[in-house]
């Protein structure tokens, strides 16, 4: 199994609350992951950028990353396992991965 590294931008399966299917979105690790755990956090991505709100952002470097359209990080930590991401597509830069260290430190109250 791939292992995937903080701040690289990968897609994942979304499951329906059913589990029936799913849809496949951007998002960002925000935690490393190996052979010795499955699981890791993720922000989801959004190419909405005209709908984020406080506390989102877009992407500075959005085609750096990976991505076909501008994007933004949208509000939210989820922890999934591994095995729901399809692919990795690229890497933030460090100017959008410092924006993002920053931004869950809002998020979570840690300032």
């Amino acid at each position: 199994m791939l292992s995937y590294s903080k701040n690289d931008v990968v897609l994942v399966r979304y499951p329906f609350s059913d589990f029936s299917r799913g849809k496949v979105r951007p998002a960002v690790c925000l935690s490393n992951v190996g052979d010795k755990y499955d699981d890791l956090f993720i922000a989801p991505l959004t190419s909405r950028i005209d709908k984020l709100s406080d506390n989102e952002f877009p992407l500075l470097e959005w085609k750096d990353a990976g991505l076909n359209v501008p994007s933004g990080i949208k509000r939210g930590i989820f922890l999934i396992d591994r095995s729901l991401i399809v692919q990795r597509t690229g890497k933030l830069t460090r100017e959008d991965s410092d924006r993002l260290h920053l931004t869950v430190r809002k998020w979570l109250e840690l300032d």
